[in-house]
């Protein structure tokens, strides 16, 4: 488990004590603070993998100290979940302004920081592995998109995403995109019932997560200084670092960001149609097969019944011939078994021009199939 050091601020030491018992059932080794300076003071000594922060304390707030933690290149790394008793939507932006990984309202239960600090640990084993990956990528990214205009970026992708089917590589790319103007962006993808997320660390932290699911049917544009949340019905856009010391430029790039993320719902709406219609023509390949089944099998009953009715008749006008003559019948009464044998296989003939026809309207919509699935 990577998680293993957690420090946890509060001035009020019975908030420590919860938390103290709360984690005693993890393999967590726990340090405490009781204020924001003593904090500071200790957690290079202590170097933890997450510091559960209290916002509201004297001295120096939670925000104040994240930070001072973020300013400082030795302890930038460390994540934070700000705990508070507030969590409206301009308390958790503050707190991810800020560079806060999750946010967790008080009164809270074990199972939930159970749960939030597991979600940390899964956070942080992903960064660790996709770090140097980043990094690479970042390079990469940066020396090819050096010399291309804005247009000619939007153009480019725009080209390319055409050639995506699948919902993981588009997500990909759109983060791709959004970083060769320098744009940090935190990406969510609703497909039906799976919600895919994707940043350009490889992972977008809870308080993101969560940002998502409150604001989703907010309205299309929310703007928070430098930060921006673009909504549309598939896809949700949420920009760090907009350009706001340049009006003009953080105006252009809004209008950017908006064109990519619309042409990019069109794409991905046509991925999720292109999918739809694959499964709906598998399932249609399986109903014509198995109406191909049953047709041959009614065919085959129906040959086996005509087949026994020809024997059936046969063997009848055999018996007839030979055992009317010593029946010691009249002349009548003979012509009126002959004639209702007769009548009898005609209508048994009649019978075999229905099934010929049965035979045809089974051919005719078997090629209908065929046609249908090939269209």
């Amino acid at each position: 488990m990577a998680l293993t050091k957690v420090l946890a601020v509060d001035d009020e030491p019975f908030n420590l004590e919860i938390i103290e018992e709360i984690l005693e059932e993890l393999d967590f080794e726990l340090q405490v603070a009781t204020s924001g300076p003593e904090c500071l003071n200790m957690v290079e000594g202590y170097m933890p993998q997450v510091i559960l922060l209290d916002v509201s304390m004297p001295q120096m707030n939670g925000y104040e100290v994240c930070k001072a933690l973020k300013a400082n290149p030795n302890t930038a790394h460390i994540i934070v979940m700000f705990v508070s008793a507030r969590g409206t939507v301009e308390e958790r932006m503050e707190g991810y302004s800020v560079g806060a990984e999750d946010y967790i309202v008080k009164p809270f239960g074990h199972d939930e920081l159970k749960s939030k600090l597991k979600n940390l640990n899964q956070v942080l084993v992903e960064k660790q592995s996709l770090e140097k990956q980043v990094e690479d990528a970042t390079s990469t990214a940066f020396n090819a998109m050096a010399n291309s205009s804005e247009m000619g970026k939007i153009v480019n992708y725009v080209e390319n995403i055409g050639f995506i089917n699948d919902p993981q590589e588009l997500g990909k790319a759109l983060i791709d995109c959004l970083e060769s103007f320098d744009l940090q962006s935190n990406i969510e993808f609703r497909d039906n019932d799976q919600i895919s997320h994707f940043a350009l660390n490889g992972v977008c932290s809870p308080i993101v997560v969560e940002l998502f699911e409150m604001l989703k049917n907010k309205g299309r544009l929310h703007e928070f200084s430098h930060r921006i949340l673009v909504n549309y019905e598939l896809i949700s856009l949420l920009i760090l670092n907009m350009p706001d010391h340049d009006p003009d430029k953080h105006g252009r790039i809004r209008d950017h960001v908006c064109f990519i993320v619309s042409v990019t719902e069109q794409q991905l709406r046509a991925i999720v149609t292109k999918k739809m219609l694959e499964s709906q023509h598998a399932k249609l390949n399986a109903v014509a097969s198995t109406v191909h089944s049953k047709f041959n099998g009614l065919i085959s009953l129906l040959n086996d019944n005509r087949q026994n009715n020809e024997k059936v008749f046969k063997q009848l006008q055999e018996d007839l011939a030979e055992r009317i003559p010593t029946m010691g019948l009249d002349e009548d009464q003979e012509v009126f078994i002959y004639k209702r044998i007769d009548e009898t296989i005609q209508k048994s003939v009649v019978r075999e021009e229905s099934v010929k026809q049965v035979k045809a309207a089974f051919t005719e919509i078997e090629q209908d199939l065929s046609l249908l699935l090939k269209s």
